[in-house]
């Protein structure tokens, strides 16, 4: 995997908790600085509500913490928007000697020399893992003051990608908002946590789309079984849908982990709803006889209408570094994520045009 060659445009992931909403048609008309003045404003605004709703010291508290905390981290990512990141979610409990703890190193050399930088919580085990294959130049961290376990590894701890955080809701915000993919190994709650917390966002339509997986050592069988319940307890008895199993895949090695990342965007590169329809950013355009498919295969995820090849819309006048990729629009129902999904992996197959 040492030949792997960069990805080019990262795919634009960053905003997704505000890009992933509607566009005001009146906000659109406003220059990005005026619009962030006036999200300012209505920042002092709330904070000064607090008062006269007599909010007690600890809900003052909490936010007060909560904020510092993000204006500093999202101050440490803006300089690093532009390159693609993945989160990696594993134990701090794993040994040096475990083959999930060489795994995990493996895929973080892997992601890095592919132009990725490696997203993790800054611990011990996995977390130092995926860091030790990454290396500082190419690795952030995200860490939680605990009584126990979470003292920074050696491989981020004296560098300025370092960020220290009281509340896991802020951290675990960080994880999935600053990503473009997640990878997971072998872990214990807050593993488990962590996967769920980022197949709901997905299943729900809260973030942007990225690629989830779920990474065995060779020989390993941690996700393997933890499919095997998703199947039997959740999916056969109709908790979730058939192709909400397309939002994650459970892989045995490491090669097969980074290649499900990086052919995510092959093809798709981002996604923004304007004015109620869904565009999707595309690196390619796709052939006629793929959008044809796509007509009469997904037909079922549209409210009205049909799939549109168009060029970039006037809404997203504030993006002109997507200005010239073909875009995908239709009248998305916002329900059927796994659908979704399943529609992107086929846009990234192989039949597209340059």
């Amino acid at each position: 995997m040492n030949d792997r060659e960069p990805q080019p445009t990262p795919p634009g992931n960053h905003a997704s908790f505000a890009e992933v909403q509607d566009d005001d048609p009146q906000l659109a008309e406003v220059s990005g600085t005026s619009d962030i003045a006036g999200l300012i404003k209505q920042l002092h605004e709330t904070a000064d509500k607090l008062q006269s709703d007599r909010a007690t010291r600890g809900d003052v508290k909490l936010l007060n913490t909560a904020l510092k905390e993000l204006r500093y981290c999202f101050k440490v990512f803006t300089p690093l928007r532009d390159r693609h990141k993945v989160t990696v979610f594993g134990s701090a409990r794993t040994p040096v000697s475990h083959p999930a703890y060489q795994a995990a190193v493996e895929f973080g050399r892997a992601m890095a020399e592919a132009g990725y930088l490696v997203i993790t919580g800054a611990a011990a085990g996995i977390m130092e893992a995926g860091h030790v294959g990454a290396g500082p130049d190419a690795s952030i961290g995200v860490n939680i003051m605990l009584p126990f376990e979470q003292t920074a590894n050696a491989v981020i701890s004296a560098t300025q990608r370092l960020m220290t955080l009281r509340y896991f809701f802020t951290r675990k915000l960080l994880f999935i908002k600053e990503t473009d993919a997640v990878a997971l190994f072998a872990g214990g709650f807050g593993t488990q946590d962590e996967g769920f917390e980022a197949l709901t966002l997905l299943q729900t339509g809260k973030c942007q789309l990225f690629p989830v997986v779920m990474i065995d050592e060779p020989g390993g069988n941690y996700w393997k079984l933890w499919e095997q319940y998703i199947r039997a307890a959740l999916l056969d008895r109709g908790w979730i849908s058939p192709a909400d199993m397309s939002l994650f895949k459970v892989v045995e090695g490491v090669e097969a982990g980074v290649a499900e990342i990086l052919n995510f965007y092959s093809v798709y590169h981002s996604m923004r709803y304007v004015n109620g329809e869904l565009v999707l950013r595309l690196r390619k355009t796709i052939t006629e006889t793929k959008l044809e498919t796509i007509r009469t295969d997904f037909a079922d995820i549209l409210v009205s209408g049909s799939f549109e090849l168009t060029t970039a819309l006037r809404q997203e006048a504030n993006e002109p570094k997507l200005a010239e990729l073909p875009r995908l629009r239709f009248h998305f129902d916002r329900r059927q994520l796994g659908r979704l999904r399943q529609m992107v992996d086929l846009i990234n197959r192989s039949d597209t045009v340059g």
